[in-house]
């Protein structure tokens, strides 16, 4: 018996799991593009004596690499403590990612995330954020990150409200 046999068969082992990782994982070695915009918004289903603004910033990505262009978003928000855990503040919420074709404004492709959950369930200072998977679209042109924060408060008796954020260009 050979005694180098499990050293060349773990060589290997280790080339092709590096080979799947690398093949599994483009978006991680993207240039993105990234630009954060922010919000105060009033929950639109309270009227009393307490403060009731959220601080809501979203970081929005774009890159293009190969022949496809990619986007995602990352959404923090500040919202007063006792917020946390309030679960029927919302209706619904959802975060809308976007790749939009500069020269035509016209939609590449899109996704909604549905972010109620995440938004009453902050951690005990009202806080909290999240980042949406990584989108990817073919396109042979430079694409447009975008976003849309859809909110529809409990008890305001108006539906969804479209909070639209800064977009950014890939490179």
């Amino acid at each position: 018996m050979n005694k180098r046999t499990p050293l060349a068969a773990a060589s290997v082992a280790v080339a092709v799991l590096g080979a799947t990782a690398a093949m599994t994982t483009p978006a991680s070695a993207l240039s993105w593009s990234c630009k954060t915009s922010s919000k105060t918004i009033d929950d639109a289903g309270y009227s009393g004596p307490w403060a009731d603004n959220w601080d809501v910033k979203i970081k929005v990505c774009a890159a293009r690499s190969g022949g496809y262009g990619y986007g995602r978003a990352t959404i923090s928000w500040d919202a007063p403590p006792y917020y946390q855990g309030a679960t029927g503040t919302f209706d619904g919420a959802q975060l809308r990612l976007f790749l939009v074709r500069p020269d035509s404004a016209a939609t590449v492709t899109n996704a909604t995330y549905n972010i109620e959950y995440k938004l009453e369930h902050s951690n005990s200072s009202g806080n909290g954020s999240w980042t949406t998977p990584t989108i990817k679209a073919k396109t042979s042109k430079r694409i447009y990150a975008d976003t849309t924060l859809r909110l529809d408060w409990n008890n305001d008796g108006r539906g969804y409200r479209n909070y639209e954020y800064t977009g950014t260009p890939s490179v």
